[in-house]
């Protein structure tokens, strides 16, 4: 079974931003990039895209998929 990792937590603390206002940036709700970050949300490709915008890191690095 494959799922999908990500480093969307690490990386967002990593430049000082908040949960809030990477949701702001990226147009969801707080709620969203909580369930996100732990993994209970896969995010569209447009969205991952616009993390990926904000946050200045290739999607590949920051959406990786895992074989369980």
């Amino acid at each position: 079974m494959e799922t999908l990792y990500n480093t969307v937590k690490e990386l967002r603390a990593q430049k000082y931003i908040s949960q809030e206002k990477l949701a702001e940036l990226v147009g969801v709700t707080r709620q969203t990039i909580i369930s996100l970050e732990k993994g209970s949300y896969v995010p569209s490709l447009l969205l991952a895209m616009r993390i990926s915008e904000v946050l200045e890191t290739p999607i590949e690095e920051i959406f990786k998929k895992e074989t369980i």
